[in-house]
């Protein structure tokens, strides 16, 4: 070989680059560049409609459903455009799972355990109470084959669901009295959805069903006497502290809580391939965009709660704690034996938090 020139190599470069659209031009005439831009132009665009179970504007989750539409607007070249609608916009906000199913909307965003009783089994992929965190949840789904299941499970609805965020561990909620023993839970009317509202039950408590626009309202005018939401930022957001005088911490309930995306199964079924993966990058996106802003602002709201707002942080105790976790076992098997989808989804997340808890055991605990 001869001796390498600089020269020769970028000015040979310059010319290729040059001539390369006028080697390529086709029999219409035009170059391979013009060519790209008349299939972009021509290539099948989509408006979907997108509706949510959280109220209008409702910080992060909300936000993260306008950034979602964004994300996959600008990834697909304008190919699909998103209108975002908040619960009761354009359906109340648990008629969302039915909104998709049956077309009226094409995607929504929501938990899974708001399903318990269209698809008891869903409730794994939302929250199971003394379960795996977000970390641990995000592991089975992603590398676990918790994912395959839930796509399995949502199959039949003609839906196809999506990880679309993680609220981390959530609080126990809030109370306008002390609960220092498992009796203070016997008559207690609790806004708990899914798993964690089955244990309150056992423990003698109430568990009511309210989407998050009505909880306030709510709790202000007695119908409900406890609820739990989210953490200290959506929870401060909300007002709660105006209006119940304790704070309890441990999340027992919901240790890392799932989003779902869930999208219309025919309309996925129909795009091209690389729209199908726009949208599950998108989603996928999502869920670590959700979980990192959450943590980030739940951090700066608890010690406001704490020093600006006075609000009297309490735990539960050891004793309340180990008998919830005996009374979640107890539902969970409930549940297993009365649903062969939840038992088949149950044998793979129990299996994978048995593995995974070993493996933190000796990991992050020990540095705790």
């Amino acid at each position: 070989m001869g001796k390498f020139s600089r020269k020769k190599f970028f000015k040979g470069l310059a010319i290729g680059t040059i001539s390369l659209p006028f080697v390529l031009r086709g029999l219409s005439g035009k170059s391979v560049s013009q060519q790209s831009s008349a299939n972009i132009i021509t290539q099948k665009k989509y408006k979907w409609k997108m509706v949510t179970t959280w109220p209008p504007n409702f910080p992060i989750l909300g936000e993260g459903c306008q950034r979602f539409a964004e994300w996959v607007n600008v990834m697909s070249g304008r190919r699909i455009e998103i209108k975002v609608f908040g619960g009761g916009e354009l359906v109340p906000p648990l008629e969302s799972f039915d909104a998709v199913r049956n077309g009226a909307a094409e995607l929504a965003s929501s938990a899974a355990y708001y399903w318990a009783g269209k698809i008891p089994a869903a409730q794994f992929f939302a929250a199971v109470p003394f379960g795996m965190n977000a970390q641990q949840i995000n592991a089975w789904l992603y590398s676990g084959g918790g994912l395959q299941l839930w796509e399995e499970l949502y199959a039949d609805y003609n839906l196809f669901p999506m990880a679309g965020g993680n609220t981390g561990v959530q609080m126990g909620g809030w109370f306008n009295k002390e609960i220092n023993t498992l009796s203070d839970f016997k008559g207690l009317k609790m806004r708990m959805p899914g798993l964690g509202g089955k244990v309150l039950e056992k423990a003698g408590g109430a568990p009511v069903l309210l989407a998050g626009s009505e909880l306030y309202t709510g709790l202000e005018r007695g119908i409900i006497d406890a609820t739990e939401w989210i953490g200290p930022f959506h929870d401060y957001m909300m007002g709660f502290h105006q209006i119940a005088r304790y704070y309890y911490v441990n999340g027992w309930h919901e240790p890392g809580t799932v989003l779902e995306i869930i999208m219309n199964k025919s309309v996925m079924d129909e795009l091209p391939d690389d729209l199908k993966a726009i949208v599950k990058t998108a989603a996928y996106r999502l869920n670590h965009w959700t979980l990192s802003e959450i943590e980030a602002q739940n951090s700066i709201y608890l010690n406001k709660l704490i020093n600006e707002e006075n609000v009297s942080i309490r735990t539960f105790s050891r004793d309340i704690l180990d008998t919830l976790r005996d009374y979640a076992k107890d539902a969970i098997n409930d549940l297993v034996a009365s649903d062969q989808n939840a038992q088949k989804v149950y044998a793979s997340y129990s299996q994978f938090q048995k593995n995974i808890s070993h493996w933190s055991d000796n990991s992050e605990r020990m540095y705790f």
